[in-house]
């Protein structure tokens, strides 16, 4: 399967909803597409992953290199994510404690840092 990336803005935050996999193949699509938000001045990213099927260590990785470009701008992001299969690999990882994950789109956006 393929990755889909689309964008768009509420308020100061940069909606970033991704389907499909982000698997070793695809990761280098969303890595193009964080960096090119960060260098446009979207500091304050949410990445919906509700239509995702996917993710390997790869795809973790990109999210974790986006979390640190974000956060040299003083910015934030965060994952939206209510798939099982999905929040499992970031509690293995970890992650859960380094990612804000909320379950709606809405819930991250009225978040505040």
């Amino acid at each position: 399967m393929d990755l889909s990336l689309s964008t768009e803005t509420m308020g100061d935050r940069t909606i970033v909803r991704v389907g499909g996999e982000i698997d070793v193949y695809t990761a280098p699509k969303l890595r193009e597409q964080l960096v090119e938000l960060v260098n446009d001045g979207s500091f304050h990213l949410v990445v919906d992953m509700e239509g995702m099927d996917f993710l390997d260590s790869t795809g973790l990785g990109v999210l974790v290199g986006g979390l640190k470009r974000v956060r040299a701008h003083e910015g934030s992001l965060r994952l939206v994510c209510n798939q099982e299969r999905i929040l499992k690999i970031f509690r293995i990882t970890g992650l859960t404690k380094v990612f804000p994950i909320h379950t709606s789109v809405e819930e991250a956006v009225a978040a505040t840092d």
